[in-house]
């Protein structure tokens, strides 16, 4: 047996190893994640006529073979906006999640590790932005500036900064008086050494799981601010959007209405198994029981 056929083995026990770590439950959370996402994809190559294509059935149709989830308030069909909409609900969350995580680890690491008045300004700036409700934030800088989906990106990610900050540096001021950071420091090793090597590997774990639960929230607020008819603008649209512009169809069975409001339960619910179960997270969680 040489190097070349233990490779392969390896890396397929690795895969199961993984798979292993997950429970049912999270199982299903990653498979209808993905089921999104795919969605997601799939929607990027679907032609702009689409968007606007009405039907000779009428609206707010029931379902039916030719339409599978009925149609909307000017006749076209619920699947293929429901379709072309996934994109701006999950990408919008997903890049104002990045965006909030990843400057609030990186604000966090620096407050935890240079500590004095680098944390303390900081922190202060960061509790006044908690302070203020996030959809109060969100409908005063929308009515100043308009909508548009740049606006909304950066609305999501502001709002939930400071609490990605908060974690991560509550996180990073335990981990930065742990003995081999102290050897690290002693070593003279720079703050950017110790923030990248010795404390960013040792909280990716929570990171992940609160990037997922800063998805949820982000999910929330910009469907509720297209609820409001504040959020993404036609031509295109999103989940949140399509529940407002088909309330009309509630007396008359209101498929329309909820196959989109149904869709966001279905994907926050889903994230929150995968955050739940996710190995590492339940590992430590047996650990300290």
């Amino acid at each position: 047996m040489n190097v070349a056929t233990l490779v392969p083995s390896t890396a397929a026990t690795k895969r199961r190893a993984w798979l292993a770590g997950w429970s049912r439950a999270g199982k299903f959370g990653l498979a209808v994640l993905a089921f999104w996402v795919a969605v997601a994809i799939y929607a990027c190559f679907v032609p702009d006529s689409a968007l606007g294509e009405m039907s000779d059935a009428g609206v707010f149709q029931g379902m039916s073979a030719q339409h599978w989830l009925g149609t909307d308030y000017l006749g076209r069909d619920m699947l293929t906006r429901i379709i072309v909409g996934t994109p701006y609900t999950i990408g919008v969350a997903f890049v104002a999640t990045l965006i909030a995580c990843g400057v609030g680890a990186v604000l966090g690491l620096l407050a935890a590790v240079t500590g004095g008045w680098v944390d303390s300004a900081l922190s202060r700036l960061l509790d006044t932005l908690v302070s203020i409700p996030s959809k109060m934030f969100a409908l005063v800088i929308i009515a100043g500036f308009g909508s548009s989906v740049t606006l909304l990106i950066a609305v999501a990610a502001i709002v939930y900064t400071p609490g990605a900050y908060r974690i991560i540096r509550s996180l990073a001021i335990n981990i930065n008086a742990m003995d081999y950071v102290l050897v690290a420091r002693a070593r003279g090793e720079g703050h950017g050494y110790i923030m990248r090597r010795e404390i960013l590997p040792n909280i990716t774990g929570p990171l992940l799981a609160d990037m997922g639960l800063r998805f949820v929230y982000a999910l929330r607020l910009l469907a509720s601010l297209s609820f409001l008819g504040l959020g993404v603008q036609p031509p295109m649209a999103d989940w949140g959007s399509l529940v407002r512009e088909n309330l009309g169809a509630l007396p008359v069975g209101g498929v329309s209405v909820l196959a989109p409001a149904f869709a966001i339960a279905v994907l926050t619910i889903a994230v929150n198994l995968v955050i739940d179960n996710l190995p590492g997270h339940t590992d430590a969680d047996r650990e300290k029981h």
